[in-house]
């Protein structure tokens, strides 16, 4: 009964697949040669032993290029066996809730990547073609791999929750634990299934601490990732790439603040696995941010269907002159202006930086001087007169990095939950593999 309800979760298309494969390999010897043939059922998908070997090539290219020794031939095959299987249940997964990349979205993604390159749109294609890569497979690839990311920013990144009392700790961690330093970081992750045994763990705890030995008695840790990871960098050799330390998760980063460039760290043990690190490279980082701010302060009005554009003007002069006669700007703003934000605190704005405001309000204020109290004029919003109160040279650095908080806090998270997420998505699914 269980190998029944297995079959039936594999869909037609794939036995038809399955039959003409092995079909292909009983006649091997008198009708030619063997084209393609499964490697693994995900569900009622598949992964054709077509696509592994497409992603062994670009793999081993890759590799030979940054002069990385390859594992055996069968290792690296079953990392990128693992990793396309695990691609294949995202993508069902996207499909399952309906994700989609729009053809909008993918021009505009593949002209972002053309600028960064600082190569003509239009001439993108002919770039492709001359690396011996097809224009129309390459968007094709990229659509993938933006779907991918807008299903763990739906799934994963999210549902990530952030407290207050997240960032207070955070912002104190970054003046005094290098946080905003930058480090150049290579991983592995020695994965512990969600229900393994303690010999299971045992097992694996072993592993974790020989891999990590090899790796402090000088074993190429690229090609030690490569075999061994479980991680979604292995096939890069684990290397994670220049990450701000305000990024990383708070074990890692408590680990490379102690480290020296070529020190393996680990092994550490999370929820999802055992940890190794190798820090390749550390750099000072972000420089203070200095900015130009104003101190403003301003009433709205608004035109209504008794109070026309003119009628509004007339009404904001009078108030401004019974302020120029010594009346309370702050007092009027709080009993007459329209716009909620500011009214309660008087028509105070804070300091910041002119910038933000629509182009109508920068340049009505442009030419103020201290105290001086503009003219009414419109913007989108309504009609206004602001007070300038104060101008300042900044440092906004302190600022810069509280508005970075919680995204450099959900990012911390984001590997860890991950890696987690693709557990529990491997974990769920049926898969069979073939090779």
């Amino acid at each position: 009964m269980r190998m029944i309800s297995r079959l039936l979760l594999i869909p037609l298309a794939a036995l038809l697949l399955a039959s003409t494969a092995r079909a292909q390999t009983r006649n091997i010897g008198t009708q030619g040669v063997l084209l393609d043939r499964i490697a693994a059922v995900v569900n009622d998908g598949i992964v054709m032993k077509s696509q592994v070997d497409e992603e062994m090539a670009a793999v081993t290219k890759r590799l030979e290029a940054q002069k990385v020794s390859l594992p055996p031939r069968s290792v690296l095959e079953k990392q990128i066996l693992n990793r396309l299987i695990l691609q294949e249940i995202e993508e069902q997964r996207a499909k399952q809730i309906g994700l989609t990349i729009s053809d909008q979205q993918l021009n505009m993604a593949v002209q972002e990547i053309a600028a960064r390159n600082k190569i003509p749109f239009a001439q993108l294609p002919t770039a492709l073609a001359a690396q011996g890569i097809d224009y129309k497979q390459y968007r094709e690839s990229l659509r993938k791999e933006l779907t991918l990311q807008a299903l763990r920013e739906r799934d994963v990144i999210s549902r990530i929750v952030v407290t207050p009392r997240e960032i207070d700790q955070y912002l104190a961690r970054k003046d005094t634990a290098a946080a905003n330093d930058e480090f150049d970081i290579s991983h592995i992750l020695i994965a512990i299934p969600a229900a393994a045994s303690p010999a299971q763990i045992d097992k694996i705890t072993r592993k974790a601490d020989h891999i990590a030995a090899l790796a402090r008695a000088g074993r190429n840790f690229a090609q030690l990732a490569i075999a061994n990871s479980s991680s979604a960098k292995a096939l890069e050799g684990g290397d994670l790439g220049w990450r701000k330390g305000s990024q990383l998760p708070d074990y890692i980063l408590r680990l490379v603040t102690k480290m020296k460039p070529g020190q393996i760290g680990g092994p550490i043990r999370t929820p999802s696995g055992f940890h190794i690190i190798r820090l390749n490279a550390r750099r000072s980082g972000v420089k203070p941010v200095y900015v130009q701010q104003v101190h403003l302060r301003h009433i709205l009005l608004k035109p209504n269907q008794l109070d026309d554009d003119q009628t509004i003007r007339q009404r904001l002069l009078k108030i401004r002159q019974r302020i120029l006669n010594g009346g309370d700007f702050a007092g009027i703003a709080e009993t007459t202006s329209e716009d909620p934000g500011s009214a309660p605190d008087g028509g105070d704005l804070g300091w910041v930086n002119p910038k933000i405001f629509v182009p109508e309000f920068r340049k009505a204020i442009a030419n103020l001087k201290v105290g001086q109290i503009s003219m009414p004029f419109k913007s989108r919003y309504g009609w206004h007169i602001v007070q300038l109160l104060g101008k300042r040279t900044y440092n906004s650095s302190k600022d810069i990095r509280r508005q970075q908080a919680f995204q450099a806090i959900r990012e911390s998270k984001a590997d860890e939950d991950t890696e987690l997420w693709l557990q529990r998505l491997r974990d769920d699914a049926f898969v069979e593999k073939r090779m």
